[in-house]
């Protein structure tokens, strides 16, 4: 699977919980890290960690693919799943505000993200 689908699906597992002001952000020949960023935010600690929950069960359950690494679901606040070439970064949204990712990759270019993403399992 490419690197953009596994993104796109990410998106797509998100917005199945709610997430707020989802972006993919294409880092390129910007980070040496990994090639996709996916970022969202939830309304409280416990929409975070659905929102990731969400992300991580879709993708494993219905894609065999499960992440290399998670770190923070116990916390709530600031959610990482790591894949390897996607990053999936779920905020709740003071904690976005303030680690401010969004303008930190201000020079990677913006992928669109579908309202309905037909690639993520419905059911």
């Amino acid at each position: 699977m490419l690197s953009k689908d596994r993104a796109l699906l990410c998106a797509g597992y998100a917005l199945e919980k709610k997430a707020l002001n989802v972006r993919i952000l294409n880092v390129r020949g910007l980070s040496s890290l990994t090639d996709y960023l996916v970022l969202a935010s939830g309304q409280s600690d416990r929409q975070v960690q659905a929102i990731a929950e969400s992300v991580r069960v879709g993708l494993k359950l219905h894609h065999d693919l499960p992440p290399m690494a998670v770190e923070g679901v116990k916390e709530g606040r600031w959610v990482l799943l790591d894949y390897g070439d996607v990053m999936v970064h779920v905020f709740h949204e003071p904690v976005r505000d303030y680690y401010d990712l969004d303008g930190l990759w201000r020079e990677a270019i913006e992928v669109p993200v579908p309202e309905d993403n037909p690639a993520v399992h419905k059911g």
